[in-house]
């Protein structure tokens, strides 16, 4: 694992070019502590913090072909790479090293762009085209690894993280009003934008070309979708068949690495199953890691010491506490790079920590099974809500409702009328592409109100709603309630804020790669042929799952109810021993200041807070919101952070000037 950065077309000297990769590549090198190396050569530059996993001794970047007319920079890992490299053998390739970077360099030299659907892995690739003097850039199929760009002048930039653009030659970002009015909507932003103007992110399952006439995208993987009656798998027997033949692979080829993989055990489903597969594979004593909270609310340790016992794993628990939050909240927002709703990513970050504290590089987590097997209470909801759309005035329908949501008091004990005026919201609009996340869009797009009249102005009537609904008419036209609502998460909520600011931020700001057997793209492939009543029986969560793991995981975690992931908000920000830092920064005078929210709306919202007067869900996420983009002003446009020195500077271990 590592991180990249470059670019294309700048017009400086070989001397300026080597010290903008430099500084670039230390503000990264989180994500690579191991070893760094640049080529450079006329107007053009690739750089590389390694975190080495494969290859420990031969693998350093940048890598070339033989005749050195390719070069590479690559994020990731190819867990494939083994029978890659067999096959390129027996097309007459040498190599010198034993690392997936060389092979994927001998991929693209032997196929093209193509070779992109040959790779099982997640990735971020830069490769440099001496002939053709083009730049290839590649990202995996759902964006578990990072790769953003910008035009700074003419020239090209590019890096795994935002923050590596502070330390190129005459860049300024600025925030984009757009694009915070769709975080607090989606928690994410439509297409390729980030929270700055002018700075995107390559799209997943996408590869960018650049040269001196042209800038090109194109996809080379998108989800599939199958609409009803073209469900490939309808049955448990056919599809348990077919998921353990797979599922075994994707966790098998996970495991492959010269280091020691551990791995996340949460006490839910999810990390359970991946932790069973690997006791198959290889029932050596494994080494996994959780994290628990001191408030019960959030706490699961009590079925994370039951997963423990039941595999007899080498254990290390962490406690988090409200405290652990707020002093650790700033640091999650530089690496989130954007504005935050939740908490939920700094839990991550400390538990990623320990496990960097333990000399662990790699973990293998239960990622993506909620999405692709219908875990989420969004997708229950969604159901009950047709349900309940054929009898609209059903007294009893809209009680499934308070089932799903035990933890919000204001939910969990509503009477009849108060589910309707909250749940009813666009109830009949069931042809609607967006039908499963009309509601929360709709609530979270209150805290638009919280913006100043300045940002409210700049996208004055945009609708991001209405937009995305546009968007998706046609492509989902047709699908099955569950389809439509997986597409969503998968395109939108995962990629872009679960494996970003939950996944791989937090785990390689501790320099620490995350492994997800559930999104190899064939695990994807087939949840995506299945019934949905193999995902979603009745309101049964993940029920192929739940069928395939009966007697192979404890009752008491294969039964547990639904519990989502969550961390202290009001608790955290709302203390006597909140970070300073977190004080000043929803201080009228930096609210002012930086002029990106309403102070009155602020102000309220804080004493609201402070004396605990019915704080709902969306005050919390208000709340969070507005202090994570206050931060992130401050770090990105304020420029709130140390200046490089000479002695900060990574050590190059490999310099190629060409």
């Amino acid at each position: 694992m590592c991180g990249i950065s470059g670019f294309y077309n700048f017009d400086a000297s070989l001397d300026h070019q080597v010290n903008a990769l430099r500084h670039m590549l230390t503000r990264i090198k989180h994500r690579g502590p191991d070893e760094s190396g640049i080529y450079v050569s006329k107007n053009m530059g690739l750089g590389s913090v390694r975190l080495s996993i494969v290859d420990l001794t031969t693998g350093t970047m940048p890598l070339s072909n033989s005749d050195d007319t390719l070069w590479i920079v690559f994020n990731g890992e190819i867990f494939n790479h083994i029978e890659l490299r067999a096959e390129l053998l027996a097309k007459n390739h040498t190599f010198k090293t034993h690392s997936d970077t060389e092979v994927i360099i001998h991929l693209y030299e032997e196929y093209g762009p193509e070779f992109l659907n040959k790779l099982n892995g997640q990735f971020a690739i830069a490769i440099w085209d001496k002939h053709k003097q083009e730049l290839f850039l590649a990202r995996d199929r759902v964006g578990i690894r990072p790769l953003f760009y910008t035009t700074v002048n003419n020239t090209f930039v590019f890096s795994s993280e935002i923050k590596s653009f502070l330390e190129f030659p005459e860049f300024e970002p600025k925030m984009s009003a757009k694009a915070l009015s769709e975080y607090f909507t989606f928690w994410t932003t439509l297409g390729s934008n980030t929270a700055f103007e002018n700075i995107f992110e390559l799209p997943p399952g996408s590869y960018m070309t650049i040269n001196a006439n042209s800038k090109t995208i194109k996809p080379y993987w998108e989800l599939p979708l199958t609409k009803p009656n073209n469900y490939q798998y309808n049955t448990i027997e056919e599809a348990s068949e077919a998921f353990e033949t797979i599922f075994t692979d994707a966790v098998n080829l996970r495991l492959r690495a010269d280091v020691q993989v551990a791995a996340y055990l949460s006490g839910g489903l999810d990390s359970s199953i991946t932790t069973s597969y690997i006791k198959k594979i290889t029932p050596n004593k494994l080494r996994t890691f959780s994290i628990g909270f001191t408030e019960k609310d959030f706490d699961e340790s009590s079925y994370q010491n039951i997963a423990r016992d039941y595999f007899q794993t080498q254990h290390s628990s962490i406690t988090c506490s409200p405290s652990d939050i707020s002093k650790n909240f700033k640091d999650v927002v530089w690496h989130s790079e954007a504005p935050l709703l939740r908490t939920a990513p700094t839990p991550m970050g400390i538990l990623a920590k320990s496990v960097h504290d333990h000399n662990i590089k790699v973990v293998i987590t239960g990622e993506g099974a909620d999405e692709l097997f219908g875990g989420y209470n969004i997708f229950k909801e969604t159901k009950i809500k047709h349900f309940w759309a054929k009898d609209p005035q059903s007294k009893y329908r809209p009680l499934l409702l308070k089932k799903l949501y035990p933890y919000i008091p204001q939910i969990s004990k509503a009477n009849n009328a108060v589910l309707k005026l909250f749940f009813g919201y666009k109830l009949n609009a069931t042809e609607s592409p967006i039908y499963s996340h009309l509601l929360r869009w709709n609530n979270t797009s209150r805290l638009t109100n919280f913006l100043s009249k300045d940002y409210k102005d700049t996208v004055c009537n945009y609708n991001p709603i209405s937009e995305i609904e546009k968007q998706l008419e046609s492509k989902l036209k047709g699908y099955d309630y569950l389809t439509k609502a997986q597409w969503i998460e998968l395109n939108f909520f995962m990629s872009k804020y679960l494996l970003s600011s939950q996944g791989d931020r937090m785990a390689m700001a501790n320099s620490i790669e995350g492994r997800y057997p559930f999104l190899d793209h064939r695990v994807i492939e087939f949840c995506m042929t299945l019934n949905p009543d193999l995902k979603l029986n009745g309101l049964n969560e993940k029920y192929l799952l739940k069928k395939i793991m009966k007697g192979r995981l404890p009752d008491s975690i294969l039964n547990r109810s639904k519990q989502a992931y969550r961390a202290p908000i009001q608790s955290a920000f709302f203390t006597e021993d909140m970070p300073p830092y977190l004080d000043t920064m929803l201080s009228e005078e930096k609210v002012n200041e930086f002029g990106i929210f309403n102070t009155t709306y602020v102000n309220q919202l804080k004493k609201k807070m402070a004396l605990n007067k019915q704080v709902s869900e969306i005050d919390n996420m208000a709340i969070t919101a507005i202090l994570s983009t206050q931060i992130l002003y401050d770090l990105f446009i304020n420029k709130a952070i140390p200046e490089l020195q000479e002695n900060d500077l990574v050590v190059l271990n490999k310099t190629i000037i060409d």
